[in-house]
């Protein structure tokens, strides 16, 4: 791991959910950290590759990010706050391959996100 996948894993755990590459900038920015945006981007797509980091795409296609579990999961997000879950997906798992072996794929992967507004939002 190099020094800049290093200040953005320090930044993603300061702040302890999902960031877009722009705000781990400005935390790096802010704590006198010495990095261009280009360069969280490179870092991010590394540990994205490494499955170090989730990546999510929020209704308006903006990427955010976080520190992944270490387990495959899908996530639960709230429209309106943001709020996000962690999530077993035996179901969705069980679908994808169906799916995946009906159209005579092989090797698959997916990336599952559900969406819809938590508890507090929702009252």
């Amino acid at each position: 791991m190099n020094k800049s996948e290093t200040k953005v894993l320090v930044a993603l755990e300061r702040v302890g959910g999902f960031a877009s590459a722009q705000e781990i900038h400005r935390i790096l920015q802010r704590g006198s950290q010495s990095i261009g945006l280009t360069t969280v981007y490179r870092a991010l797509q590394s540990l994205l590759n490494d499955k170090i980091v989730d990546l999510l795409r929020k209704d308006d296609g903006e990427a955010i990010y976080r520190l992944c579990g270490e387990t495959h999961h899908h996530h639960l997000v709230c429209k309106s706050c943001g709020a996000t879950v962690e999530i077993e997906g035996g179901a969705i798992e069980k679908w994808a391959k169906n799916i995946a072996t009906q159209h005579g794929y092989t090797d698959i992967g997916h990336m599952a996100e559900i969406f819809g507004l938590c508890s507090k939002c929702s009252t």
